[in-house]
């Protein structure tokens, strides 16, 4: 199956008033033309899911900066200023979330549990409305698990199966959001027969993996 689309077929799987997870970290290893393609279509209201919301011009800074973001989900926001001014002027909703807990919040929700319980956040204004579970007589916060309905990656190569190849550092938290979104959409720098990638060398399967958009084009 080949699982290769164009720009125009990725665009009909954006709405407004939807939950995106996006993969990257400080704007590496995030897909520059997917978000591109959601500024395009105008996608607005959005619930964005991501480690942080990048810089003013790359990431998925873009998205905060024209105001296509409802809510933000994230670990840190510190190297785009306009994220922080939106949350101050309340125009934007920032729920902060401790890095390892960001990251077992989303593997939670893509492998079904319930939850999982972590003691980061203990004491602190992080465990305001949260219940806590006492385990061993020792105190742990309950971290929901998450989930969207799209996530969108960024990895250097796939085949048309849709398994996938990261490079290095930009492999992040991409792998993670593969498990946890109804519908997953990866850009990749160039796609290869089935067969092509070594078994051994594939970091997010492809059966995970809905749609594969090549970069500047379809193949």
């Amino acid at each position: 199956m080949n699982k290769v689309i164009s720009r125009e077929e990725v665009s009909s799987f954006f709405r407004d008033g939807m939950t995106v997870m996006a993969g990257g970290f400080m704007g590496v290893g995030t897909p520059q033309e997917l978000v591109d393609i959601m500024l395009e279509k105008n996608i607005k209201d959005i619930t964005l899911i991501a480690n942080d919301t990048a810089f003013i011009e790359s990431g998925v800074g873009p998205l905060v900066v024209n105001h296509r973001v409802k809510k933000v989900i994230a670990s840190h926001i510190g190297t785009n200023p306009e994220t922080g001014r939106q949350m101050i002027a309340e125009e934007m909703e920032v729920e902060l979330v401790p890095q390892g807990t960001l990251a077992e919040r989303v593997r939670a929700g893509g492998s079904g549990l319930g939850g999982v319980l972590t003691p980061t956040g203990i004491g602190t204004v992080v465990q305001e409305g949260k219940e806590v579970i006492t385990v061993d007589g020792r105190e742990f916060l309950l971290e929901k698990p998450l989930r969207a309905e799209v996530a969108i990656l960024k990895a250097y190569k796939a085949d048309k199966a849709g398994n996938l190849v990261y490079h290095r550092s930009a492999r992040n938290f991409n792998p993670l959001m593969a498990l946890a979104a109804d519908v997953v959409i990866a850009q990749v720098e160039k796609v290869v027969g089935v067969g092509e990638i070594d078994p051994d060398e594939v970091m997010t399967p492809g059966i995970l993996v809905d749609k594969i958009l090549v970069q500047g084009g379809c193949q």
